[in-house]
């Protein structure tokens, strides 16, 4: 399963400053792999340690973890809905992705002109979210029109939903906050409604506000808490900063600043969270893997990530824990005391489950 993401933000609040350091590959504090997919799109490993605990039981040539594409969406100004910049392009590209990461200016610096003239993060939230919520009413109406004269089933339930949502937009309403029934959101679905997309504001701080109290932070802070959203506070000189330094190096630098981890670190983890999504493992000589699955997925589902055939022949999977594992120390021991699990097609897969599938197809 792959997860994305769509950087947005006004023009001047350092969006570009981190996507860079995003994509740099030499960003992440740990050596995973990494790289740019295209000019605007970049790979982030989600950071997790107990990849490290398995191998340090199970030696193996690689480790793989989870990751999280972010898309750089260019061209996102007040009127993107009208098509003022690259407006028509953003919103296609934003489409696609899984969740927004807005990323909202939230300090201070006079040789860093602020586009709307002064800093003011709520002002610059609410002015992205109206142009999304404006392309969500535009994709409505189209829907409306092509659906219009249509008397088939199902067509008079689809309008009558359109219009209680365009009341919705209408209102200002971000429609990821609100309650859906299953039915609703499959007939939702097809249009892509930005609105629809959980979103996870970047509040990029000054490198003097780290670890300080800031009333612009707590203002997102407080906005987010109100509308279903997370915050990750993240500067992004440090993290061009970690760019230019080898891992051992990020490590020193970050403890200097009193930080446990990377803001782009906190950014894939907290997305991670914001989507429902978690891991499980497979563990051998070639590779430890991470692989990445929604809350409440079975064991079937599980293993078709990995292949569709997996799933397709699906017998069942034999699982185990890390704590297992670090208190036999080897998968041989773990079978000899009887702590290998045999599961089937309705098992739910716990996070951290490591996993081998049996499946014949």
């Amino acid at each position: 399963m792959g997860l994305s993401a769509g950087i947005v933000g006004l023009p001047n609040v350092g969006k570009s400053t981190i996507f860079n350091a995003l994509s740099s590959g030499k960003a992440q504090s740990a050596n995973y792999p990494f790289c740019t997919i295209e000019p605007n799109m970049g790979v982030v490993a989600v950071p997790d340690a107990r990849l490290h605990r398995i191998a340090a039981k199970r030696p193996t040539e690689k480790i793989i973890p989870a990751v999280l594409e972010v898309v750089d969406i260019a061209g996102l100004v007040r009127g993107a809905s009208q098509g003022e910049g690259l407006g028509n392009q953003f919103l296609g590209h934003i489409r696609e992705v899984d969740a927004i990461l807005h990323v909202v200016r939230c300090f201070e610096d006079e040789d860093v002109v602020h586009v709307e003239g002064g800093v003011d993060p709520i002002r610059d939230i609410e002015t992205i979210e109206v142009e999304l919520i404006l392309a969500d009413m535009d994709a409505i109406t189209k829907r409306e029109a092509r659906i219009a004269k249509r008397n088939e089933p199902g067509f008079k339930q689809e309008r009558e939903l359109l219009g209680r949502v365009k009341t919705l937009l209408d209102q200002g309403r971000w429609l990821g906050n609100l309650e859906w029934t299953d039915e609703e959101r499959t007939l939702l679905r097809p249009l892509f409604l930005l609105s629809m997309k959980p979103v996870l504001f970047l509040a990029n701080l000054h490198e003097t506000d780290i670890g300080a109290d800031n009333p612009h932070l707590t203002k997102v802070r407080d906005y987010a808490a109100g509308h279903g959203a997370g915050v990750v506070s993240i500067c992004g000189r440090i993290e061009e900063e970690l760019t230019e330094l080898d891992a051992t190096e990020s490590k020193e630098f970050l403890a200097e600043l009193g930080l446990a981890e990377s803001g782009l670190d906190a950014l894939a983890r907290e997305a991670y969270q914001l989507l429902g999504l978690q891991s499980y493992f497979t563990a051998g000589p070639k590779e430890i893997r991470a692989w990445t699955i929604t809350k409440g997925t079975k064991a079937p589902e599980a293993a078709g990530v990995i292949h569709t055939d997996f799933e397709k022949g699906f017998i069942r999977a034999e699982v185990y824990t890390l704590e297992d594992l670090e208190q036999c120390g080897s998968e041989a021991e773990i079978k000899a005391r009887g702590l290998m699990r045999l599961e089937g097609k309705e098992y739910v897969v716990a996070d951290g489950d490591i996993m081998h599938f049996r499946f014949n197809v």
